[in-house]
């Protein structure tokens, strides 16, 4: 019987998502788990089988899946490994398409968690057509797939692409990879969240985040307060949005792409993040770039991108 359909796994600092997939990038199934909380990666591959098992005998088993594809931080596509990811709970490096091809019984490849996302939005999202385009995934961390000449940037050696951890700030905030100053502690999630920690007590301000019990202060409650207009969120936000806008016209000067598209979490913030980076990656691009390279959100849903992007990589397996 022919297998025309795939399994995609997205493997995220704080949740995993996944997802049943036809060849025309249709969503049958899916589900979520948490990523915390395993010590030990085979408790973890244990854990998603036992999640995953009843969405593949929803599809008729597992001779309807032809195999796995996973986006997870630092996979590597060349050898399906995790190596030394700084958000997830397992160091050193991680065979994990070896421990899904033995728990799973199927083929399995591997890739970064944004090069999966940038494949999904090449795809099926706001980058089809495109051929130069980055992703930057705004999450936990901050990951980006680079797409150049209609080919998704690897390197030699697997990882190219790590726009998270280049270093903004001299002597500036430690990072989870144990570096000072990476982009991605100031323009992330856990970066908006540290900024805002340092504002409420640096700053005497009004803001309804103080509040907020110390384990509710998130991403989340941060974009929502700026929403609202609260004026140390709205701080936060301005803060990131300089940051990350340089960053960004920095890349630019380095694959001249038609298109910047964010993604995840922090983007829900919307136009109060996404005009105030274009400001700033305007105001710092090379001239030859400027009003060049469009700015955008993508247009599949957040937990969708990585998702389609991992399942795609199942159809270029061998056989």
């Amino acid at each position: 019987m022919n297998q025309q359909l795939a399994l995609g796994i997205d493997i995220g600092g704080t949740n995993t998502v996944f997802g049943v997939v036809d060849r025309r990038g249709n969503l049958l199934g899916e589900g979520s788990m948490s990523t915390r909380g395993y010590e030990e990666v085979t408790r973890y591959i244990d854990a998603l089988y036992r999640k995953v098992h009843p969405l593949i005998e929803k599809v008729g088993g597992l001779d309807q899946i032809r195999g796995v594809g996973v986006g997870a931080p630092n996979g590597n596509f060349y050898h399906g490994t995790i190596e030394f990811a700084p958000n997830l709970p397992w160091k050193g490096v991680i065979p994990l398409a070896n421990l899904i091809r033995e728990q799973f019984s199927m083929q399995a490849v591997i890739t970064n968690d944004a090069n999966a996302a940038a494949i999904g939005e090449m795809t099926y999202g706001a980058a089809r057509g495109m051929k130069d385009f980055i992703m930057i995934t705004l999450g936990t961390g901050l990951g980006s797939g680079i797409v150049a000449n209609g080919q998704l940037i690897y390197g030699h050696d697997g990882f190219a692409g790590e726009l998270g951890h280049i270093i903004v700030e001299d002597e500036g905030r430690i990072c989870g990879c144990g570096r000072y100053g990476c982009l991605e502690t100031y323009a992330s999630a856990t970066g908006v969240m540290r900024t805002m920690e340092e504002l409420l007590k640096k700053k005497k301000t009004d803001s309804i985040l103080r509040k907020l019990p110390p384990d509710q202060l998130n991403s989340k409650a941060i974009c929502d307060a700026a929403i609202q207009g609260d004026k140390l969120a709205l701080e936060a936000v301005e803060f990131t949005a300089k940051i990350l806008g340089k960053a960004l016209a920095n890349a630019i000067a380095f694959t001249a792409p038609e298109a910047i598209i964010l993604f995840g979490g922090l983007t829900k913030a919307g136009d109060l993040l996404l005009n105030p980076t274009r400001k700033y990656m305007d105001r710092n691009v090379l001239k030859i770039w400027s009003g060049k390279v469009k700015l955008m959100r993508s247009e599949l849903k957040e937990s969708h991108a990585a998702i389609l992007g991992a399942s795609a990589l199942v159809w270029e397996m061998k056989d």
